[in-house]
């Protein structure tokens, strides 16, 4: 409010900039497409929750997987969802295995304009349909879920995952095995459900208590309503399969159903990537998606020092915030993150044509994959 003038003298008021300060993106709204008996179609629907999808798309339908993902999503912790109803004439069911449901998956993806992290077609295991979405997710700063297929082995998943690699930087996880969990179409009875929508929920979960730079996996990363694994995965496969790239479910003594990978699909060992694993790789696109909506305000403006510190100061003052809740490694800001927009970034011809260069450079925290005890006995017969 302004400074009441009471006496002779000089007064300081502080005028806000207007500018709003950057705030952090969502990170896992997540976008499931498949068929189901009702509902609009070539456009997405927001859910509040599964009852919501109970009202718009009719529940559960034996027939597809699109409403147990949902529902697994929502038990798993998912709070933020969209559907994308694939329908053929007549209401003829098509779905995995389908090649008029994999064209119609991509060009669904393809047209849609609501704003998503995360991309789910539970159940579709095509490698080829699968690269086409892992472009489109990439384009839109998303994740692609993959599921492996219901009777994959090993090397199968692993191949799929080396196939979805190909995008770089990736923007994509492979789970392997699928789940048993019960139907509730069918009281008693067990059935085998693609892992998608389970994880979906698990990392949403992650984020909303520990942050987007923390693995979705682990002994917290419980898959609330599985039973068990239609593959029981043992460590040397296990082994294999994290060093493929691909992310195992398993159950374990005393902690039960959960996810144990963290890994993109680029995170086989023999690839050296840096974006080998997904809480690297998701903090990475929240940085992009949060400071290309916090600075759509300097379109237009003057390119020149005055907008390269207001850039420098606000993505600055996002990526402080990010530190102080522990995404990056170092103990200081120095230690743990850059931002560098003046003349040095930006050639002539850069500010000839209007571009602005923001170099972000962070530390990530990356999971503890492997923790080595070195452990040393003192027998009876030493002082030591």
């Amino acid at each position: 409010m302004p400074v009441p003038l009471d006496f002779p003298g000089v007064y300081v008021e502080e005028v806000p900039s207007g500018l709003p300060p950057i705030v952090a993106a969502p990170t896992a709204t997540a976008l499931f497409v498949g068929w189901a008996a009702q509902g609009p179609t070539g456009q997405a629907v927001r859910l509040s929750g599964f009852a919501a999808f109970e009202r718009v798309f009719g529940g559960l339908d034996a027939r597809s997987l699109l409403g147990y993902a949902v529902r697994h999503f929502y038990d798993n912790g998912g709070d933020d969802a969209y559907v994308l109803r694939i329908a053929a004439d007549q209401g003829v069911v098509i779905g995995p295995g389908d090649a008029a449901f994999h064209a119609a998956a991509i060009a669904a993806v393809a047209g849609h304009i609501e704003p998503f992290n995360l991309l789910i077609v539970p159940g579709l295991s095509d490698a080829a349909t699968l690269v086409v979405l892992h472009r489109e997710a990439h384009a839109r700063r998303a994740l692609l879920i993959a599921d492996a297929g219901p009777d994959d082995t090993s090397a199968d998943a692993i191949a799929t995952a080396a196939a979805l690699a190909g995008t770089d930087p990736p923007n994509a996880t492979l789970y392997f095995p699928w789940i048993r969990a019960a139907d509730p179409l069918q009281p008693g009875v067990l059935r085998a459900f693609p892992p998608s929508g389970f994880v979906a929920g698990v990392i949403a979960r992650t984020d909303r208590m520990r942050g987007v730079w923390k693995a979705p996996a682990g002994s917290d990363a419980a898959l609330t309503g599985a039973v068990g694994m239609t593959v029981a995965v043992r460590d040397a496969e296990n082994g294999r399969l994290n060093a493929g790239g691909v992310n195992c479910l398993r159950v374990l003594p005393n902690r039960g159903p959960v996810v144990w990978g963290a890994r993109t699909v680029a995170g086989a060992d023999t690839l050296g990537s840096e974006w080998k694993y997904v809480p690297v790789r998701r903090l990475a696109l929240l940085i992009e998606e949060s400071v290309i909506r916090g600075t759509a305000w300097a379109v237009f403006e003057a390119n020149d020092a005055p907008l390269w510190a207001q850039l420098r100061l606000r993505v600055g003052a996002f990526l402080q915030g990010l530190f102080r809740e522990g995404a990056f490694q170092g103990h200081t800001p120095d230690q743990a993150y850059f931002v560098k927009c003046d003349a040095a970034t930006m050639t002539r011809a850069d500010l000839d044509s209007g571009y602005v260069h923001i170099l972000i450079g962070f530390a990530p925290v990356k999971p503890a994959e492997f923790v080595v005890l070195n452990i040393r006995l003192r027998t009876g017969g030493t002082d030591t």
